[in-house]
């Protein structure tokens, strides 16, 4: 895949997932100083997340279909205008339209792009590569937009926190949709997969009837569930040992920096890198940090169990990319991406209100000793996944089984 192409691809996805971070930002601030409680505000954040559980897997065979250009147009038109409605109308039900505007559309567009860049890249090591730079666009997006919105929000108003500076902020975060499709529309599509002739329909259910995917699924979801536990506890220990919002805030900013540096190294290192070996490492040591990480007092030691772990959960997703489109058929690869982001994003939803009625019973520092057992042990998942050497696609045979067996 050419550099420029791919320049462009990233610096497309900043923008559009800088739209829906920083609307994720300054909607709960908002929502705030009108006074709405804290559980309005938890229902309009986990809108972000909800609207992806519901259109992941019909986003990923519209892409099928139709490509790269017109699911982004979608996305783009979308996006836009679920912020500037809240340009036009700054009130609590037009927020949670405008978050499930964004995080649909931000979803739509990742997995439009992902299967883009996995259909265009030429071989394992060079997907490894390319997935490992498309992951750095989420990770420079949450820094890019709340700060963005944040500035908005301080200074384009009359006083900190007034309602103009909030419409500025949602002005900006409408704009930069229609950035990304500056970057998009210069990028050439690739030809449809056309299904073969005669064959019969599948469902997205029937990937799951391959090991293989059902692995990688497990495993995803499993790291997943470590990254939002990490961001729901971190909180909470800060808090009862004192800490202050800044210092709170540095140790999770250590573990997006410590994301975000492991993902531009990883591509200078791909040729050498073995899907299951990083994934079934990365589980091992978040199990281990998981471990120790209650017994850390200080904010230091606190910090340095998040960049550690911000290391190894910063390497799964393009390894996790690259083996979903080896053993996935191509015309089903933004079926497959969907069917992962809706996992991710149900867990998204869920596992918070799991690990606080969990947290409650058993305190937190149980809770990140039990998901550490859970992820030490499912380790053994990830060493399963040995992308076949022929390059054959298993899930691709599931239909045609399924069938033979409704048919005999």
């Amino acid at each position: 895949m050419r550099s420029a192409e791919l320049a462009r691809l990233i610096s497309g996805h900043i923008c559009l997932h800088a739209c829906m971070a920083g609307t994720r930002m300054a909607a709960p601030l908002l929502a705030l100083r009108d006074g709405h409680s804290a559980m309005n505000v938890g229902v309009l954040l986990a809108l972000f997340a909800l609207a992806p559980v519901f259109l992941a897997l019909p986003a990923g065979r519209f892409a099928d279909r139709h490509g790269l250009k017109r699911p982004m147009r979608i996305a783009v038109t979308v996006a836009a205008l679920g912020a500037g409605l809240a340009v036009l109308f700054p009130i609590f039900p037009v927020l949670c339209l405008s978050a499930l505007m964004t995080g649909g559309a931000t979803g739509a567009a990742s997995i439009s792009l992902q299967r883009h860049v996995g259909r265009a890249a030429a071989g394992p090591t060079e997907l490894k590569r390319v997935f490992s730079w498309l992951a750095i666009g989420p990770a420079a997006s949450n820094f890019v937009g709340p700060l963005a919105a944040g500035l908005m929000i301080d200074y384009a108003g009359t006083g900190a926190g007034d309602t103009l500076g909030f419409r500025a902020a949602f002005l900006l975060m409408a704009a930069l949709p229609l950035v990304t499709w500056l970057w998009i529309r210069r990028v050439h599509d690739l030809d449809p997969v056309r299904p073969v002739a005669g064959a019969p329909a599948t469902r997205a259910w029937d990937l799951l009837r391959e090991p293989m995917m059902r692995r990688l699924i497990l495993v995803n979801w499993c790291l997943s569930s470590c990254w939002d536990v990490h961001l729901f506890a971190v909180p909470l220990i800060g808090h009862e040992r004192g800490f202050n919002a800044s210092v709170i805030g540095a140790i999770l900013g250590g573990f997006a920096i410590a994301a975000a540096v492991i993902r531009i190294v990883m591509p200078v290192f791909a040729a050498r890198l073995r899907e299951n070996a990083v994934i079934a490492s990365a589980m091992l040591t978040t199990a281990a940090v998981f471990a120790v990480y209650p017994f850390m007092s200080g904010a230091w030691a606190m910090g340095a169990c998040s960049v550690v772990l911000g290391l190894a959960l910063g390497s799964v997703q393009p390894m996790v990319m690259s083996t979903l489109h080896q053993i996935t058929p191509d015309a089903r690869h933004g079926e497959a991406l969907g069917l992962r982001l809706m996992t991710i994003n149900a867990s998204s939803v869920a596992m918070p209100l799991f690990f606080g009625s969990l947290g409650a019973v058993v305190g937190v520092s149980a809770l990140f000793w039990a998901v550490g057992l859970v992820v030490g042990a499912s380790s053994r998942l990830a060493f399963g996944l040995r992308v076949p050497t022929d390059a054959v696609h298993p899930v691709a045979t599931v239909a045609s089984t399924v069938t033979d067996r409704r048919n005999p």
